[in-house]
């Protein structure tokens, strides 16, 4: 990811700047203008000391930070002080820096959420718009609360679809290595001694696996050259705007993973559309700003296209189901509590119940993976290892005859 810096119009006329963290400047063209900004300029940022858009903080640390925050502000201490408190405390020494120069600036006049605006590396957008809401609610302590709830359970989301990423790719790359270590390594020790023992034309098997063990040997270079290409042209094909929108639209459709990003993603839409309006951020805002988070271009889409038309005058169902992206139930469930004014409860009900959709998901497509990449693995090297003892095998049977 690069840091741009960028400056727009909105469309009340009002020049605002900024920065943003994406791929390349088209991402940051989409994304201003997904929120209404006429971009007039976007450049890479330069060197700068300036720790905004900079510093990555952990989770935990964040989370931390967020509950010790909301304790602080409900046993009635002033906010500043509050700051001064957690950053003597903070032992992640940029993080530090960060919570110093939050206290200045609300030292000098800003509001808080405005503070941590200058500061998107950790304060995403979602973060400081809880925070403004809790601000003017004056029920800050609580949105902190809340805040952190969100933080924990969306990264534990992440960490299990990851994980069920992850592990069928570590099996196939671990039996490729394999692979390319017997065929560069240990067949052409074989192939020696089949050269050596004279024992005539090979058989079919034997002669197919000294072909790709002759082609490994003859061209490793190229191979690993190949693999270093391949991942450049793939970090690129993700972080292209027209790529990346294809494969998010074939993600969802894909079988075996298909459900279970889409399950994901209708959790933390739900999770975070209900801690945003539970919190008092208008329904409009909280589209935008839950879309920007969704981590899929298909879902972002389908978010902005309800928000564009709430903001017509729609209800809410009927936009979802258009989309074709959210299950049916969903979109019910969702009309439900907008028709009965309990919209926040509804939303983390759903959310509740398609985080244990993932947890189901996850253990379902580990438990199916697992045999068939095991089988697939010993298959392979067990190939590989029964074409090159089939000569050996003739040759104890010519000498027993």
């Amino acid at each position: 990811m690069t840091t741009f810096t960028w400056q727009g119009t909105a469309q009340n006329g009002e020049v605002r700047k900024g920065t943003m963290d994406a791929a390349d400047q088209a991402e940051v063209d989409r994304r201003l203008r997904s929120q209404n900004i006429d971009p007039e300029l976007i450049k890479k940022k330069g060197m700068s000391f300036n720790f905004g858009g900079k510093v990555r903080v952990p989770t935990n640390t964040l989370v931390i930070f967020t509950r010790q925050f909301a304790t602080m502000i409900d046993a009635g201490l002033p906010i500043v002080q509050c700051l001064e408190l957690l950053g003597g405390a903070e032992p992640h020494a940029k993080f530090k820096a960060v919570i110093a120069q939050i206290k200045d600036e609300l030292e000098s006049g800003s509001t808080l959420s405005d503070a941590m605006r200058k500061h998107p590396g950790v304060f995403d957008n979602l973060y400081t718009a809880l925070v403004n809401a809790g601000e003017e609610a004056g029920i800050l302590d609580t949105v902190m609360n809340r805040l952190a709830i969100e933080i924990e359970k969306s990264q534990k989301l992440k960490r299990k679809v990851k994980g069920a990423f992850t592990y069928p790719i570590i099996v196939l790359v671990v039996a490729l290595l394999v692979v390319i270590g017997l065929l560069y390594k240990v067949i052409p020790t074989f192939t020696a001694m089949f050269s050596e023992m004279g024992g005539g034309e090979l058989p079919l098997p034997t002669q197919i696996v000294v072909g790709m063990s002759e082609f490994v040997q003859n061209n490793i270079m190229y191979m690993v050259g190949l693999i270093i290409v391949a991942s450049f042209a793939l970090r690129w094909f993700m972080g292209n705007p027209t790529t990346r929108a294809m494969f998010d639209k074939f993600i969802l459709k894909a079988p075996l993973f298909g459900p279970l990003v889409r399950k994901s993603a209708v959790a933390r839409f739900t999770r975070t559309l209900g801690t945003m309006v539970s919190s008092g951020v208008p329904i409009v805002d909280s589209l935008e700003i839950v879309a920007q988070t969704s981590g899929n271009m298909t879902i972002e889409s389908a978010i902005l296209y309800v928000k564009d038309k709430i903001s017509e005058g729609q209800n809410m169902v009927d936009p979802l189901l258009e989309t074709d992206v959210f299950p049916s139930m969903v979109v019910q469930m969702i009309g439900v509590g907008e028709s009965t004014g309990a919209l926040d409860t509804m939303l983390n009900k759903i959310a509740d119940f398609y985080e244990d959709e993932v947890d189901m998901a996850v253990e379902n497509l580990t438990s199916l993976l697992e045999p068939i990449l095991m089988v697939g693995l010993g298959g392979v090297v067990g190939g590989i290892l029964i074409a090159m003892y089939m000569p050996i095998f003739t040759m104890a049977g010519n000498i027993k005859a």
